[in-house]
């Protein structure tokens, strides 16, 4: 799968960190046991770049058979495990958890991911 690498720079220096958010714009499309489902992911940007303190916002179109189930957010830093961030059931248009807000175009099968205050750390 593909990702998107978020820069994020402070006012006082420019940092632009290549530790690599594998997770940020991988959209885990969850399965029922038994099933199994061909998804894909492309994210509309392989680079985002913020201020940080800013807003960003991360998209995705993606492609599924499954016509339920959740999309689950996850970050991922170089050597470490994932890291959940946030869950939309598919029946949603949107969800907020701590900073991030989820908002999904059924229609289109588009994706987004909003960051209300960017760091390095998201780097």
């Amino acid at each position: 799968m593909t990702c998107s690498v978020l820069a994020v720079f402070t006012v006082s220096h420019c940092f632009f960190l290549t530790a690599i958010m594998v997770l940020y714009c991988l959209i885990l499309f969850s399965t029922m046991v038994g099933f199994s489902f061909q998804d894909g992911i492309t994210p509309k940007t392989n680079a985002v770049q913020a201020l940080e303190s800013n807003s960003v916002t991360l998209s995705c179109n993606y492609t599924t058979s499954n016509t339920g189930g959740s999309l689950h957010w996850y970050r991922q830093y170089p050597r470490s495990k994932p890291e959940f961030l946030i869950l939309l059931y598919r029946v949603k248009d949107t969800e907020e958890k701590d900073g991030f807000v989820v908002k999904h175009n059924k229609t289109n099968s588009h994706v987004h991911l909003e960051i209300s205050s960017a760091k390095v750390t998201d780097s």
